[in-house]
C-alpha cells in the first residue's frame, strides 16, 4: 500500500508500465471534472471510474482484495478513510473471491485506517485489503483499475 501526494506519485512509476500509465492520466487530468461513469486510459486496460459513492459507518464497510488488478484511490471532494490490512493475515472469509469480478470480501477487522485527502492519492496492490468509503454522507472520487501484467 501506498499513500502520498498526487504530486509526489512519479517515484512509483518503474513499479510497472501499466501503473506509469495510470500516473500520467491522473497527474494530466486530476482536476477533470468527469461524470459518474468508467472511462478508458490507453491500450493497456487502464480504467478511471468517477464515483460518487455512500459512505458508510467502519463497523459496516467489508475488507475487499482483488488479485487480477491494482487500485488507486483519489479523493476529489471530502477525506476519503480507507482502512487495510494485508491479505495474508485475514481468517475471516465473508464472500469468497469471485474470478469474474476480481473481488473477495473479509469480515477481519482493518489493522490501520488511512485518511487520504483530496490531492492525496492510496495505491492498493493484490497483497492489500482495504475498505473504502467510511464515513458519513458522500464524497467524490476516482478509482483507477491497474491491470496486473
Amino acid at each position: 500500500m501506498i499513500l502520498c501526494n498526487i504530486t509526489d506519485a512519479n517515484i512509483y512509476r518503474n513499479i510497472s508500465p501499466l501503473l506509469a500509465e495510470a500516473i500520467d492520466w491522473l497527474m494530466a487530468n486530476s482536476a477533470a471534472d468527469l461524470a459518474n461513469g468508467s472511462y478508458p486510459v490507453g491500450e493497456g486496460g487502464v480504467v478511471v471510474k468517477a464515483e460518487t459513492p455512500a459512505l458508510m459507518p467502519r463497523e459496516r464497510v467489508r475488507l475487499e482484495a482483488h488479485r487480477r488488478f491494482i487500485d488507486i484511490h483519489v479523493p476529489l471532494k471530502g477525506i476519503e478513510t480507507i482502512g487495510w490490512a494485508p491479505v495474508a493475515s485475514l481468517s475471516y472469509i465473508h464472500t469468497p473471491y469471485s474470478e469474474d469480478a476480481d473481488i473477495a470480501f473479509y469480515s477481519d477487522s482493518a489493522h490501520s485506517m488511512l485518511h487520504v485527502h483530496p490531492g492525496q492519492i492510496a495505491i492498493f496492490f493484490p497483497e492489500d485489503a482495504h475498505a473504502p468509503n467510511i464515513g458519513i454522507g458522500t464524497h467524490r472520487k476516482l478509482c483507477i483499475k491497474i491491470p496486473i501484467v
